[in-house]
């Protein structure tokens, strides 16, 4: 095989391995068995999330190995090392969801810090779960090293079995965790007996992979490959899938093409890349936690843009992919129908995709759209002139309970019921709003309020999905709305408003709420308000006691909650690309 030269002269690993000085360092690695040759090619981080905490991440230590053969064969030294991973699905629906958010920031310092400490040349992300999507995405913009990111793969969908004490509707459709944690408020309702809870929680994930719906995990691996830094068409194949081999060594070929190109990680995320994602977003009927996400990927290029230019974006872009929690199908079925690729392919006849950003590959995002063979099939990815909806799955609202705005998805909600009024049921944190609902302490009709569940009042931005799903499952999802300045999981449905700011914390007006206090939530419009005069508002200001004292006085959460910025601006804890004083690859 032929050795590709490599000039190390002006790469970050020249400090670890050039030079009479660098016998010591060279004698760590021989002591690993690297030969002399692979002392001195490039050294790429491969970064994994792998752990057994979750099926999320369960594959991705095998398939980091397929990465590494990439590399290698194109003249690298790949070295593994794995971060940590929040899996929400674990920690949702008590105080360990405190911890997901703040995870996003501990995955994007880890990789930054171990790429630091040992001066790797670049960087070929793994990540499976909700939060080592962004979190990776932003370590490699942070350090502007090559970069490409790989998916774990999605989970396979679950079947019910034959039984006569599961409902029909459970045993008809595709299962994912959304229908477990729906299933919960279905028990609780006295619909689902304690056997058939039994047999949906042993067949609803039946494999390794992350959530198979159109959640947060999904949403995101889709911006990874319309923002650029993944290789087209490599997320969408389900994580058990031993094929997924070839998109990972791939990954590892593409990241030396990128290093002898000197293309970095800011040289693909752009402003034009990160308006294709939120597209991405907004025509899958993404996760309203991409309105978090991308700003924060932004932040790390010194790129200003908010939840504003999102929901921009949101607002006018159609929405045609047909895909769960609002829709019908899973993250297989989209790759069965042709994936990311094909979906962009349908943007682009509209005119909604900037072409000329570069991708992983070397190639514009144009030319790869060229390379797609491939159609709309009308059942899963529709036709751009024939949407589901006019206007994408998810929507942002402002107005004076919002001022720096508040986001929610829509996708599945029919236009009708795009328009809620009602009066207020507020309560203090998410504990007291799931035994609220449980014991069925809310009218029909009702704007459910949840606060102090920010990024620094939470502390931590918790999702609500134990809460949301249980009106679901006691049939009260499209009776009642919910605005909360926490946030929602990707499997989320109803009229559920999240990111609320400022956040109660900060002396927001949803710190001033009380119970039947009349709210309007407007999607069509993009309003959110509450029926009250600015006097009064000021009023109940004057006379507010402060933020909540919470229980986290030390720690992780407690230095989370010192850091973070607003939710608008991506709940980011440190000051970004735009205040850098130096590039990490030209140390």
């Amino acid at each position: 095989m032929l050795k590709r030269p490599f000039d190390k002269t002006k790469l970050p690993s020249r400090h670890v391995t050039e030079g009479p000085a660098r016998a010591p360092h060279r004698s760590y690695y021989y002591a690993m068995g690297m030969t002399e040759d692979e002392i001195h090619q490039p050294l790429v981080g491969v970064a994994t999330c792998w752990n057994e905490a979750a099926p999320c991440n369960i594959a991705l230590s095998r398939q980091a190995q397929a990465v590494k053969l990439g590399v290698k064969a194109a003249s690298g030294s790949p070295r593994e090392f794995t971060t940590i991973t929040v899996t929400d699905g674990i920690a949702m629906g008590h105080e360990g969801m405190r911890s997901s958010l703040a995870s996003r920031e501990a995955i994007a310092d880890t990789v930054e810090l171990t790429m630091r400490g040992h001066c790797y040349d670049a960087l070929v992300g793994l990540a499976g779960c909700d939060k080592s999507l962004p979190g990776m995405m932003m370590a490699m913009v942070r350090l502007n090293v090559p970069s490409v990111f790989i998916y774990g793969g999605s989970i396979l969908p679950g079947k019910a079995p034959a039984h006569a004490d599961i409902p029909a509707d459970f045993a008809s459709r595709d299962l994912t965790v959304q229908d477990m944690f729906e299933a919960v408020g279905r028990h609780q309702n006295g619909e689902l007996s304690d056997a058939a809870l039994e047999m949906l929680e042993r067949v609803a994930c039946p494999s390794a992979g992350a959530c198979g719906g159109q959640f947060t995990a999904n949403t995101m691996a889709c911006v990874s490959e319309a923002i650029g830094l993944a290789l087209f068409n490599s997320s969408g194949m389900p994580a058990p899938y031993e094929s997924r081999d070839q998109y990972g060594e791939a990954s590892g070929r593409a990241v030396m093409d990128l290093i002898e190109n000197n293309i970095r990680a800011r040289d693909i995320v752009t402003r034009q890349s990160l308006e294709n994602a939120a597209r991405v977003v907004a025509c899958t009927g993404g996760s309203t936690n991409a309105g978090l996400h991308l700003p924060a990927i932004a932040h790390e290029a010194g790129i200003e843009f908010y939840l504003d230019d999102v929901c921009e974006i949101f607002r006018d872009t159609p929405y045609f992919v047909d895909l769960k929690p609002g829709g019908q199908f899973v993250a297989k079925d989209l790759y069965e129908a042709g994936g990311l690729p094909v979906v962009m392919k349908e943007l682009r006849k509209a005119g909604l995709v900037h072409e000329d950003c570069i991708t992983a590959s070397g190639r514009s995002i144009g030319e790869e759209l060229d390379r797609t063979a491939r159609e709309a099939d009308g059942r899963v990815i529709h036709a751009i002139d024939n949407p589901i909806t006019k206007t994408g799955g998810v929507v942002g609202l402002k107005g004076n309970l919002a001022p720096e705005g508040a986001i929610v998805k829509v996708a599945g909600i029919a236009a009708e019921n795009q328009v809620f009024t009602g009066p207020a049921r507020v309560y203090e944190c998410e504990e007291d709003a799931f035994e609220g609902v449980k014991n069925r302490e809310y009218n029909e009709g009702e704007v459910i309020v949840i606060r102090n569940e920010g990024p620094a009042g939470g502390p931590g931005m918790r999702e609500m999905l134990a809460t949301t799903a249980a009106l679901s499952g006691q049939g009260m999802g499209k009776k009642v709305a919910l605005i909360t300045d926490g946030r929602f999981s990707g499997a989320t449905r109803g009229f559920c408003v999240g990111h609320v700011g400022p956040e109660a914390a900060q002396g927001g007006p949803i710190a001033l709420l009380k119970t039947g206090d009349v709210i309007t939530i407007d999607a069509i419009k993009g309003e959110l308000s509450v029926d009250l005069s600015e006097d009064e508002l000021e009023k109940r200001r004057a006379a507010w006691s402060g933020p909540r004292e919470t229980i986290y006085s030390s720690g992780a959460l407690w230095k989370f909650a010192k850091l973070v910025g607003a939710t608008y601006k991506g709940a980011v804890t440190h000051p970004g690309g735009a205040s850098e004083k130096h590039v990490y690859m030209d140390l």
